[in-house]
């Protein structure tokens, strides 16, 4: 870990991937929970916040988090973002943002499940449903990238749902510390 000015940066290998043809979705939901995916329109930014910290923060994600209440606003509510939740027994368990604002490609900007949701195979079917989501605005390329510092499974996550590696690269991600 090194620092730069007051903030901790970790390095990590950030993989980008694409898929430039809709794969097959034949993975049905598990079995043993209430499941329901949901669109999430007009989604109260502080639902989003807390979506956004109890997935991302394990991850470092950071963007959303520097942005002000505004503009996140501003972009999940928007016509360009699918805003997708999966409720497991109830509760949030997962949530999908997909950007649309460079049609005919679009990207998934973040995708993840909860700790708690983890292990219960849901995140392949999940994913399933948000890239068939996408393609069914009549996309001709969805891209989504992964790094070193997300869910170990990740990677494979994405090449077992159809997305192929275009590239790589070596960067440092600011770290996120327990607050």
């Amino acid at each position: 870990m090194t620092e730069h000015k007051t903030a901790k940066f970790l390095p990590a290998r950030v993989t980008y991937l694409e898929m430039t043809e809709r794969y097959p979705h034949n993975v049905s939901a598990p079995l043993g929970m209430a499941l329901a995916l949901m669109r999430a329109e007009h989604c109260p930014i502080h639902f989003y916040r807390y979506l956004y910290k109890q997935v991302g923060r394990p991850h470092h994600w950071k963007t959303r988090r520097k942005q002000s209440d505004e503009e996140v606003t501003r972009i999940i509510q928007s016509q360009d973002t699918i805003l997708h939740i999966l409720y497991v027994d109830g509760c949030p368990a997962g949530f999908a943002e997909t950007n649309l604002r460079n049609m005919p490609q679009a990207e998934v900007v973040y995708f993840g499940i909860m700790a708690d949701y983890q292990g219960r195979s849901l995140s392949r079917f999940f994913l399933g449903e948000v890239v068939a989501a996408a393609w069914d605005k009549g996309i001709d390329k969805l891209v989504i990238q992964t790094n070193s510092l997300d869910n170990p499974r990740a990677l494979q996550l994405y090449q077992k749902t159809g997305f192929r590696p275009v590239g790589t690269a070596d960067v440092e991600i600011e770290y996120w510390p327990d607050d």
